[in-house]
């Protein structure tokens, strides 16, 4: 035994996991069941008042689902954690449980196009009001925090950019404000930024990419932080005022630094149902236990894919925030020590042709919507990820006509280039 603190490698691997103890599998068995029995009538009792933890049914919680939960907010290093089924559902259960119909939250413009639709359109259905800034100029955030301001929330590397966001300066602003600040941790994963370390207060992710790795299932995660206090100011009624359908329970006053887990929980997967299947749970699971070498792999890749695109004479533009040239560099440097990423874009002298001819001539790299996986991945954002956008609004979200997105993967990076290299001279 010891009290050396586990490493990253270590955690991602066995945090929340025990070898079964019915059967001694050692991998984390795929609890398929929707629902489970209960020793008795009080024991059936104490789980839906909320007096004991334990497993009801499939869509509030699941076994194979709590491992994923636990690992993640381990490597995150948060309190508790939440999967639900997509990174889509995950940033719906979290506003859910903060905002109320009327209220502002404040967003980064340089965002994934999926985010800025839902955020822009879909919220607007449940009265709930985006106000963008911009993560290159702080400032901005402060400007737009008014006294209906519930949430301040930026990805910590940006999508399809690329751009390092200061997330200590951002957590400054959020503490002025008296807001929690949400930080969508999807591109980096906790591998190479921590969020939690420089102030968040709710980490997010679409687990569907890097966390899982291999483009085979998709998850979302919710870690809360521990840090806000939620019956502050009673800004947070959910959190803070007595639940009617739990007997009046407060669930800061009773959950403590997880209060903002057990709400998303209870509350929001309970009723909008966006549950995540044990399989899809099992698969995540096994593609974290290879995160950090995956990751590195991803990134050290990219340094050197983005090193030959901003020579080429096709390109015009390379937005990587590793390169010395990035405005991003310094942030790179800061919050990503170990690489930035392994997404980022360039732009191409030919404009908008260009960009779709480019996706249409590469054999190696695969066209489609996602990153994150083991495989290459392109896509070229104006016709599709941001079509739903203006250009003046794609151009302010990193997604201009000229653009293109990549996802590099793990292949050998010669065999990248090499791929790269022809498309362009095609």
């Amino acid at each position: 035994m010891t009290d050396r603190l586990p490493g990253f490698a270590t955690l991602a691997i066995h945090a929340g996991a025990q070898p079964d103890p019915t059967t001694g599998a050692r991998s984390t068995p795929i609890y398929q069941t929707t629902s489970f029995v209960f020793n008795d009538a009080d024991h059936a009792a104490s789980l839906f008042g909320l007096q004991a933890f334990g497993n009801i049914y499939t869509r509030i919680g699941n076994p194979t689902n709590a491992v994923l939960e636990e690992r993640v907010a381990a490597l995150e290093g948060g309190t508790a954690a939440l999967a639900v089924a997509s990174g889509h559902a995950a940033q719906m259960v979290t506003f859910q449980a903060l905002l109320q119909p009327g209220d502002e939250f404040i967003a980064a413009r340089q965002a994934y196009g999926g985010t800025i639709n839902q955020f822009t359109h879909t919220f607007k259905s449940f009265g709930w009001n985006v106000v963008w800034a911009d993560a290159d100029d702080i400032a901005s955030f402060e400007r737009a925090v008014t006294p209906r301001t519930k949430a301040i929330f930026i990805e910590s590397i940006a999508n399809p950019g690329g751009s390092i966001t200061d997330i200590e300066a951002v957590a400054a602003v959020a503490r002025k404000a008296g807001v929690p600040l949400i930080v969508d941790n999807t591109l980096a994963s906790p591998y190479l930024i921590r969020p939690i370390d420089h102030g968040a207060d709710i980490v997010l992710h679409s687990a569907t990419k890097f966390l899982g790795g291999h483009g085979t299932s998709i998850a979302g995660i919710i870690v809360d932080a521990g840090t806000f206090d939620w019956s502050r100011d009673n800004k947070y009624p959910i959190l803070s005022e007595p639940r009617p359908e739990y007997h009046g329970i407060k669930l800061q006053e009773t959950f403590g630094n997880f209060a903002f887990a057990i709400a998303c929980r209870v509350i929001g997967l309970r009723d909008l149902g966006p549950a995540l299947s044990p399989f899809n749970a099992f698969m995540i699971l096994t593609g974290i236990e290879t995160l950090p070498l995956r990751v590195q792999r991803h990134s050290d890749n990219a340094k050197a894919v983005a090193e030959f695109l901003s020579t080429h004479p096709a390109v015009a533009a390379v937005n990587y925030s590793g390169l010395s040239s990035s405005r991003y560099y310094n942030l790179a440097r800061k919050y990503a020590p170990k690489g930035a990423g392994a997404v980022f874009t360039f732009s191409l002298k030919g404009g908008y042709d260009a960009g779709v001819n480019l996706v249409s001539n590469l054999k190696l790299f695969s066209h489609l919507a996602n990153v994150g996986d083991t495989r290459s991945l392109v896509i070229h954002p104006a016709s599709t990820t941001h079509s739903q956008l203006d250009d003046a609004a794609k151009t302010k979200a990193g997604a201009g006509p000229d653009i293109v997105r990549v996802s590099i993967g793990i292949e050998d990076k010669e065999d990248i280039i090499a791929d790269l290299d022809q498309a362009l001279r095609g």
